[in-house]
């Protein structure tokens, strides 16, 4: 298996230690990045280079696994809530537990799988035979709206919306605790988190990233959270669970980022977190659409309890 990095100028591991960036890009430990290099499972620029080589901008970092290739996922027919389709994208409504694409742990039942099964496996592997026509993602436990790419020229163009920032996301989610202010931005880096590798992080040289939040409504029983209604302005990995997590309202029920022992559990596990909008320029006709993912049962079904009890 294969994967790599290009260091841009603004970029965290800009400047330094191969061996530290390595680590922190592919989540892996120390000890596992040590053996890679020395066996030549880590070039800089196609070349073999030594664990202390500072990254400079512009270096393509690549990683080589020696594991034997695994077989790429097959279709399976799993149903899916189709919103729109046409011959270049597909927008889906992901239900809540559905990984989006295969991962160590996740080897069937995803959203590549049963997308396999729908479309015959005509699908783009820009990003590899495990994430076909997969633009951008969002987390097993949370529902709402994706877009998938039918094709390379499709994947392209929505790529670079996404990298624009121009692609918009909108969530609605249940915090813990009593936000004070209706409404507010969050502008905190995010990166790999120091010590649990597989967790992110607010941290001080990690990559830009910033939420706009509204609160819509507060409750004080069962328990105390508000209603929130997100946008994302860039789009980082568990970035609003993590953004929320650091201004001490994490998303309600989220096992990840919230208290160890939290006051109230949800009915449904995971993180309340809904991908609710989904707009972008249709990659072919530069025509723009807009979708909206109704609120699934286990959120309304929540937030009627909430009612029900702050009467």
């Amino acid at each position: 298996m294969n994967s790599q990095f290009t260091a841009e100028a603004d970029d965290p591991f800009a400047g330094k230690r191969l061996d530290s960036a390595a680590a922190a890009q592919f989540g892996l430990s120390r000890t596992r990045v040590q053996s890679l290099l020395r066996g030549g499972g880590i070039l800089v620029n196609g070349l073999a280079a030594k664990p202390g080589r500072l990254i400079a901008p512009g270096d393509t970092v690549s990683i080589r696994f020696n594991e034997p290739e695994e077989v790429g996922p097959v279709p399976e027919d799993i149903p899916l809530d189709i919103v729109y389709e046409d011959g270049h994208v597909l927008v889906v409504d992901k239900p809540k537990g559905m990984v989006v694409h295969p991962a160590p742990g996740h080897t069937g039942g995803t959203l590549v799988h049963a997308l396999l099964h729908r479309l015959g496996g005509n699908l783009p592997v820009i990003n590899g035979e495990y994430r076909p026509g997969i633009v951008h993602r969002i987390d097993k436990d949370t529902s709402g709206l994706l877009v998938v790419a039918k094709n390379d020229a499709a994947h392209h163009a929505l790529s670079a919306q996404l990298s624009a920032h121009s692609m918009r996301r909108e969530y609605i989610a249940l915090a813990a605790g009593r936000i004070g202010a209706d409404s507010g931005s969050i502008n905190r880096a995010i990166g790999r988190h120091p010590v649990h590798r597989k967790k992110m992080a607010v941290v001080q040289h990690g990559r830009r990233a910033v939420t706009h939040y509204e609160v819509t409504e507060r409750f004080e029983r069962p328990v105390r959270c508000c209603l929130l209604r997100l946008r994302l302005e860039t789009g980082r990995t568990h970035q609003i669970r993590v953004h929320m997590a650091s201004i001490g309202h994490p998303i309600l029920g989220d096992e990840v980022y919230g208290p160890a022992r939290p006051a109230y559990q949800p009915p449904a596990s995971g993180q309340i977190l809904h991908a609710e909008v989904l707009g972008f320029t249709h990659p072919h006709t530069g025509t723009y659409m807009e979708f909206t993912a109704q609120m699934p049962v286990y959120f309304r079904s929540l937030l009627t309890k909430l009612h029900n009890s702050n009467i």
